[in-house]
C-alpha cells in the first residue's frame, strides 16, 4: 500500500508518523512530501529511510491514501488533483469541512457516512474531535437541546510557533509570535480571526461542525475559544441541556460504552483529566461530570484530549482504517 503524507515536516506530520507505526501501518510504502526548501531532505519512518518529495511527485506515484496537514491553501489546490487520480485523501485542515458532498468524520461516531466515492474525506477541527465523542452517545439517549462550551487550548494547536513563543517568554527571548499577545502566564480569548458578530473562526467551527458531525443542526450551541500556556492538550468546560430527563448512573454507563472516551472522575481522590496526563494518548477523557442543577435536565462534565493525536493524527488515521476494512484498497 502506497500512503502519501503532505505536510511531513510539521508539528502533526511528525505525530502522525508516530501514530501510524502505532496502528501497525509498517508494511506501506511512504511517500512525504514537504515544502519546496525541504524537497530532497531525509526522514525515518518504521527504520527505512525516505526522501522528502515535492507533492507533485507524489501526485505521479497515485498513492491509495493521503494525508494532509500542510493547512487549507495547499489542500484546496492539491486534494482534487489526487482525488482524481483515484486517490483517498484524508485532509487535516478546514478547507473542505462544511461543503455538504464532503464527509466530515469521526470514525467511532458517523464512519458510516462513508462511500467509496468519497475521495475527499474531512477531518474536524481538533476541539470537536474531543467534544462530539463525548456529545454523540448523550445526544442519541437523550437529545440534546443546548451546548455552551468553553475551550482551554494547547499552543500546540498552533504548531512550532506556538511552541516557541511559548518557550522563548519563559526564558526571557525575543522570538517569532503566534499570537498578538504574550502566552505565558496569560491567557488569551483568542483563536482565528474575528467575524463582523465577533466570534472568532474557531469558534464557528466548533459550532458548525459539530452540528454536520451529529447531523441535527437543530442543536443550539455556542462557544468560548481560549488559548492557554500549556502543551499536551485541549480541554473543553461542556454544560449542556437535554431534551429529556436523565439520571447520572445513565451518563457514566453511556460515556463507559463510547469507544475512546474514559472516564477519569474521583472528586475525593482529586482524579479528573488534565492536558500533562492526556498528552501522548489517543483518547478522549472525560471528568467533572456532574448534574447542572440551574436548569432542567443539565448536565456539566470537562473534556480534554491530545489535540496532535485524536484531534489530528490518530483520528486520520483510524478514518483511513476504515477505509482499508471496506477492502477499497488493498
Amino acid at each position: 500500500m502506497k500512503i502519501g503524507l503532505i505536510g511531513a515536516t510539521g508539528l502533526v506530520g511528525g505525530v502522525m508518523l508516530n501514530v501510524l507505526e502505532k496502528y501497525n501501518f509498517n508494511d506501506c510504502e511512504l511517500y512525504p512530501a514537504a515544502s519546496d526548501k525541504s524537497v530532497g531532505k531525509e526522514l525515518f519512518f518504521n527504520r527505512k529511510k525516505y526522501r522528502l518529495q515535492s507533492v507533485n511527485e507524489v501526485i505521479d506515484v497515485r498513492p491509495d491514501i493521503v494525508f494532509f496537514f500542510a493547512g487549507s491553501n495547499v489542500s484546496l489546490q492539491y486534494a482534487p488533483l489526487f482525488a482524481e487520480k483515484g486517490c483517498f485523501v484524508i485532509d487535516n485542515s478546514s478547507a473542505w469541512r462544511m461543503y455538504k458532498h464532503i464527509p466530515l468524520v469521526v470514525p467511532e461516531i458517523n464512519a458510516d457516512v462513508l462511500k467509496y466515492s468519497d475521495k475527499i474525506i474531512a477531518n474536524p477541527n481538533c476541539s470537536t474531535i474531543g467534544l462530539v465523542m463525548a456529545l454523540a452517545p448523550l445526544h442519541k439517549a437523550f437529545k440534546i437541546k443546548r451546548v455552551v462550551v468553553s475551550t482551554y487550548q494547547s499552543v500546540t494547536g498552533t504548531g512550532i510557533k506556538g511552541i516557541n513563543q511559548l518557550m522563548n517568554e519563559r526564558k526571557g527571548i525575543e522570538g517569532e509570535k503566534a499570537y498578538p499577545h504574550p502566552i505565558d502566564m496569560n491567557i488569551i480569548p483568542h483563536g482565528g480571526d474575528f467575524d463582523a458578530n465577533g466570534y472568532t473562526a474557531e469558534e464557528t467551527k466548533l459550532i458548525n461542525e459539530t452540528r454536520k458531525i451529529l447531523n441535527d443542526n437543530n442543536i443550539q450551541l455556542t462557544a468560548t475559544i481560549v488559548r492557554v500556556p500549556v502543551t499536551g492538550g485541549h480541554s473543553e468546560s461542556v454544560n449542556i441541556e437535554f431534551e429529556q430527563e436523565y439520571i447520572l448512573e445513565d451518563i457514566y454507563k453511556l460515556l463507559n460504552n463510547m469507544p475512546g472516551i474514559v472516564i477519569e472522575d474521583n472528586p475525593s481522590a482529586n482524579l479528573y483529566p488534565m492536558p500533562c496526563t492526556a498528552e501522548g494518548k489517543d483518547e478522549v477523557f472525560v471528568g467533572r461530570i456532574r448534574r447542572d442543577f440551574s436548569l432542567k435536565n443539565g448536565l456539566n462534565m470537562w473534556i480534554v484530549s491530545d489535540n496532535l493525536r485524536k484531534g489530528a493524527a490518530t483520528n486520520a488515521v483510524q478514518i483511513a482504517q476504515y477505509i482499508i476494512q471496506q477492502k477499497w484498497v488493498m
